[in-house]
């Protein structure tokens, strides 16, 4: 058994088709055939069945796939780590959710330069989920997102809370309110913009209740997560009573015992405001965002204490670019610059 051929059982496995993995693989398809075939004598078990259109994997063929997937997966991920330690990249790879990008991160990457002027940064713009396997291929060195991973490759720190606040359209009558609760924004449409969500184990299981509902549900809000894609269109149907509330928006507003009326779910935040911009509903962002589209928003404070958005720092446990502990130094600079309170931390391997 080589590595060959257990590339050639994924390719095939993932395709359901002999002409496909060999467009992938670059391999001709009797090549491909003969290196399944090669695998499957080794081991003695049939993993493709080959008289189905597509191709069907065998009960034992989907365990072995499922099994072997990951191993390569580390493999890759060992590979790509080893080659970037013995040549480590003089450019400090980026990746960043748009919200801090918003923020605090364009004065960041400036104090990085003032005192390394000779640094050389790339910047991408990559969601929270996204940037697990963007560390583990090399496509960036370190990511600043809004939730938390579990992730045996991966450690991270929390940076800091930032204050949600409410946008709403310069017409609406909560406009001018300064200090905003949940259970009076209630009643209007919430736009959903995250295509991060919540994990099970951290959502409460309860029935929303009525916008009616007496508040404080003083227990906090837990954002950390691990990843799961989600959309959705427009809804105004309650969720069932044991339904888990993943989405991060949502879940917050559960934990003070209310749902919003209608909710509208976009692909991304900047959507998310320019709906609000057009008067079609409203939502919740963090405080750096306050400063978008204010000639038709209005942002104001929401009373919560913990109606807050985390931002975390991640990169991989055992390669660390040579850049990052300057990259954190500087963060925090512009944090006590800004007057912002934060705990000190570093990674691990970082001397």
């Amino acid at each position: 058994m080589d590595l060959k051929q257990l590339k050639a059982f994924i390719a095939i496995a993932d395709l359901r088709s002999f002409s496909a993995a060999a467009t992938q693989t670059g391999l001709s398809q009797p090549s491909l055939s003969r290196l399944l075939k090669q695998l499957e004598t080794e081991m003695g078990v049939v993993l493709i069945d080959r008289y189905h259109r597509p191709l069907h994997l065998t009960d034992a063929g989907a365990f072995f796939y499922e099994k072997i997937s990951a191993v390569l997966t580390e493999i890759e991920t060992v590979t790509s780590m080893t080659q970037r330690l013995s040549m480590p990249s003089s450019t400090l790879n980026i990746g960043f959710v748009p919200s801090v990008l918003y923020g605090l991160l364009p004065d960041i990457i400036a104090t990085l330069k003032q005192s390394n002027p000779d640094i050389d940064v790339n910047l991408k713009d990559i969601s929270s989920y996204q940037q697990i396997d963007a560390l583990k291929s090399g496509e960036i060195d370190i990511g600043f997102g809004r939730f938390a991973h579990q992730d045996p490759w991966i450690q991270q720190i929390l940076l800091r809370h930032e204050r949600y606040v409410v946008a709403l359209p310069k017409a609406h009558p909560l406009a001018q309110v300064r200090a905003q609760r949940l259970i009076d924004l209630a009643n209007n449409r919430l736009i959903l913009y995250h295509q991060t969500h919540l994990p099970i184990a951290t959502t409460v299981s309860t029935a929303f209740s009525s916008p009616k509902t007496k508040s404080p549900a003083s227990s906090p809000i837990d954002t950390d997560s691990a990843a799961q894609q989600h959309t959705s269109s427009d809804s105004q149907a309650p969720l069932g009573q044991n339904e888990p509330i993943t989405e991060p928006l949502l879940h917050l507003f559960a934990q003070y015992g209310v749902s919003p009326f209608m909710t509208t779910t976009v692909s991304d935040l900047q959507v998310a405001l320019g709906l609000v911009a057009a008067g079609e509903g409203i939502t919740l962002v963090p405080a750096s965002l306050s400063t978008v589209r204010t000639e038709q928003i209005s942002y104001q404070r929401l009373i919560h204490e913990n109606a807050t958005s985390p931002i975390y720092l991640h990169t991989l446990k055992d390669c660390v670019h040579p850049s990052i502990p300057d990259l954190l130094t500087a963060t925090y600079q512009v944090y006590e610059q800004r007057g912002i309170t934060y705990r000190p931390q570093k990674f691990a391997s970082m001397p």
